[in-house]
């Protein structure tokens, strides 16, 4: 009897413990059809592949870099900042106090101009495959760009968008049209001004924006063939190995030489050298010359297009480099003429920004130190000894300081950005690596540019100063000038007291 009870404890057991076993067969499969089973599994890994193929696809296709996007937002921003209000204040201190407001004017109404005419077609000339020289117009008014419009940066497979590349390209063609304006400030006719600006922007400013930045993207650039023939639709300066960072050839360089020229065609202001023509407000000056400089990060580190280390080495650059050309400048003048002035000081906080602009990303923080020493003394050179030499009216000193600041840069960038002297070097995209560096063929690239820019842009202007003054004059009259462009131009008055 016992054992009976034994084995019919036995079967409970097993009957009660049966469902619970059962529960445990993975939902979906059936324990008692293993035919089946094996039947659906081709099924099923045609339906993992197909998803696994479709996964690999989207992460294939190219993505927005957010971080990276909205960086370089930000940046364009800063860089808008230079202009409106920076540049116009650094200027507006800078004349006398009857025109003030006629150079708030030119800056803030040229600012505006160039931002239209960046959308209708400047943006199409300067970025758009064509030739060496141009692009072509098939992105006129933004035409086929769209907010999911992808713009290449410096990596592979690191993208922002159209859009912000864009207004970031757009605010560096502002500021530098809006440059020139200083070197005939006081005497040219607003109008004239605005009709300048329309045929330089058109045939300087964007074809050497072509020239230099315009390339097909790091991705283009998967082996040697492709490389090569990626290269070939590169703009002409880049296909040269000219390097600039951000703007040293396309924007300081062929500004100043456009300033310089119509200071030579307009004339010297009436009692140049004679009577006393000294700034009215150079608070504004050291208000326009901070806000530059802040600005100034946006437009150098920027240039990166990424939020990376090589956007970080360039706003130390920029910072570094313009701190070693306010002392510099600073202490030259301090032991010429006895005194240091803040005017000084402030103009070589500009040569440093400048000379820094094409080498920011390229050179270690002791090549901006050198650069930086070095543009403060040369650049307070230029707008004394050079600019006497030249005899010209440069009433802002732009060609002193943009254009001997942006040459010497724009040099000194071929010698520090060897990596032997604690630069980047250049980074080969077929390799994947950086390559090897010759200091003197760079060197020689960099004149390219240099003496490109200086020929070009002086070319363009002559024609286009000639053609405005046929047209409707340069220059406003004897009476207007000396009563002054606020009231006799805009009917305003900066000052009333």
């Amino acid at each position: 009897m016992k054992h009976f009870f034994t084995i019919l404890a036995l079967v409970g057991a097993v009957a009660i413990g049966a469902p619970a076993w059962a529960d445990e067969t993975p939902a979906g499969v059936s324990a008692a059809s293993p035919a089946m089973t094996l039947a659906q599994a081709p099924a099923a890994a045609a339906e993992v592949a197909a998803t696994a193929s479709a996964v690999a696809a989207v992460e294939a296709e190219p993505q927005l870099s957010k971080a990276d996007n909205g960086w370089i937002m930000v940046c364009a921003a800063l860089v808008i900042l230079m202009s409106l209000p920076g540049l116009a204040l650094f200027y507006g201190g800078l004349v006398r106090t009857k025109n003030m407001l006629s150079v708030l004017m030119q800056v803030f109404v040229t600012f505006s101009l160039i931002s239209v005419l960046w959308v209708v077609y400047g943006y199409s000339l300067a970025f758009t495959e064509g030739g060496s020289f141009f692009g072509v117009l098939d992105k006129v008014f933004l035409k086929g760009i769209t907010a999911d419009s992808l713009g290449a940066t410096f990596s592979k497979g690191v993208f922002i968008s159209e859009l912000t590349f864009v207004i970031f390209q757009g605010a560096f063609a502002a500021i530098t049209c809006c440059l020139i304006v200083g070197a005939f400030a006081e005497r040219a006719k607003f109008a004239a001004i605005l009709v300048f600006m329309i045929i330089w922007f058109t045939l300087s400013y964007a074809p050497m924006a072509h020239m230099v930045w315009y390339w097909a993207g790091p991705d283009a650039y998967i082996d040697a063939a492709a490389g090569e023939a990626a290269g070939k639709t590169a703009g002409f300066l880049f296909q040269k190995g000219a390097l600039d960072f951000a703007g040293g050839t396309v924007v300081h360089i062929n500004a100043a030489v456009a300033g310089l020229v119509g200071a030579f065609m307009i004339g010297k202001r009436i009692g140049y050298g004679r009577e006393s023509m000294a700034p009215h407000s150079l608070t504004f000056t050291m208000i326009g010359a901070s806000l530059l400089w802040f600005g100034w990060f946006g437009f150098n580190a920027g240039s990166a297009l990424e939020a990376s280390g090589g956007s970080a080495l360039a706003m130390v650059n920029t910072w570094l480099a313009t701190a070693c050309a306010t002392l510099s400048w600073m202490l030259a003048e301090w032991m010429l003429k006895g005194k240091p002035s803040m005017l000084g000081a402030a103009s070589g906080a500009v040569a440093g920004l400048v000379a820094i602009t094409p080498a920011a990303g390229f050179v270690g923080v002791m090549g901006a130190i050198a650069i930086g020493l070095l543009a403060g003394v040369v650049c307070l050179w230029g707008v004394n000894g050079l600019k006497h030499m030249l005899g010209a009216d440069d009433s802002l000193d732009v060609f002193g300081v943009h254009g001997v600041g942006g040459i010497l840069g724009a040099i000194l960038t071929g010698v520090f950005a060897s990596p032997s002297l604690g630069g980047t070097g250049v980074y080969d995209y077929v390799a994947n690596a950086v390559g090897e560096y010759d200091m003197t063929a760079q060197v020689i690239s960099q004149l390219w540019g240099v003496g490109t820019v200086i020929v070009w842009s002086g070319i363009v202007s002559v024609v286009a100063f000639k053609v405005v003054d046929l047209l409707i004059g340069l220059r406003v009259p004897e009476d207007e000038e000396r009563e002054g462009l606020d009231i006799t131009a805009h009917g305003e008055s900066a000052y009333h007291y």
